[in-house]
């Protein structure tokens, strides 16, 4: 058993497919397929079906490939710990960000980042939550921008800041003349969401019981410009994050924005990596870049 054969193992549990499999480890199909043969020999057990048209992991195959990811993801942390011990800053680092944050965010730090760490290359991978904190287990990410709370023992979470939310109604609602709102002011409310799977859906699920508010049946949304058209459209209400209604974001016409007062419902924001990770001292500092340039924006905004 070597890492090349688990690596090829961790690729076919990816892609279900033995010749995309072996395209992605630059190998031919009948060397990638020998090889996890073998590893089923060594270990004794079948690890994969074998169908004409479709490839599945058996129950024992996906325990086999869970801790081969963890095998080989120490192993790279192993090779980065050494290389960055030479040289902290540069290198590839693999940062998962989700939907609702990425587009509104990234474009006011990334341009500081590059010029703060000028060898970092950054990978950015955007992904809803659950997603992101299954690679980031698996050592498929460095790290990920998330929002809080995260509960697993295996993760540590650096806040970096608090991003608040405002009420987006159709021009002339009644809410909107009002020069802001305390979160009781939406109670009997019936507030446009997104989709199951966003994390922005559980935080409006949040003020909604708070408040007194309730989700339109029959409507959720697929992503944040889809509710925000709805709304522009007369169809409801919503809560939209602070960073989003930010420039250089363009509001529809339709669209009026109102703050709320203080306490103001929000999300806290966090970097998250693994506790065992040997990137950690450098995680710190970004974290620091992060949340200083995210907060100088919500303030300048």
């Amino acid at each position: 058993m070597n890492l090349r054969d688990l690596k090829y193992l961790i690729a076919l549990a990816d892609l279900r497919h033995f010749g995309k499999a072996a395209d992605a480890c630059f190998v031919s199909q009948p060397t990638l397929s020998t090889q996890v043969r073998k590893l089923e020999e060594e270990l004794g057990v079948t690890l994969v079906e074998r169908a004409p048209r479709k490839v599945m992991l058996t129950p024992t195959g996906q325990d086999v490939v869970q801790r081969a990811r963890r095998i080989v993801a120490d192993v790279e942390q192993m090779r980065e710990a050494a290389r960055r011990s030479k040289d902290p800053e540069s290198g590839s680092l693999r940062l998962g960000v989700f939907p609702t944050l990425g587009p509104y965010l990234l474009p006011h730090v990334v341009p500081q980042l590059r010029e703060r760490f000028p060898q970092l290359e950054l990978l950015l991978v955007e992904e809803k939550s659950d997603v992101l904190l299954q690679r980031l287990r698996e050592g498929r990410l460095d790290a990920a921008l998330l929002a809080l709370p995260v509960h697993d023992e295996q993760l540590h979470a650096e806040f970096l800041f608090d991003e608040p939310f405002v009420l987006a109604a159709p021009r002339g609602h009644e809410l909107t003349s009002r020069a802001s709102l305390g979160v009781d002011e939406l109670s009997d409310e019936t507030l446009l969401l997104l989709e199951d799977g966003h994390c922005l859906r559980d935080q409006a699920l949040d003020v909604c019981r708070l408040s007194g508010a309730h989700e339109k049946s029959g409507f959720r949304a697929t992503s944040l410009e889809t509710l925000r058209q709805m709304v522009a459209a007369g169809v409801g209400v919503t809560l939209l994050p602070a960073l989003s209604v930010h420039a250089p974001v363009a509001q529809p016409a339709g669209i009026q924005l109102v703050a709320f007062r203080a306490p103001a419902p929000n999300r806290r924001i966090a970097l998250v990596w693994r506790k065992s990770s040997a990137m950690e001292a450098f995680l710190r500092q970004l974290a620091d870049a992060i949340g200083t340039l995210a907060r100088a924006q919500l303030q300048a905004g």
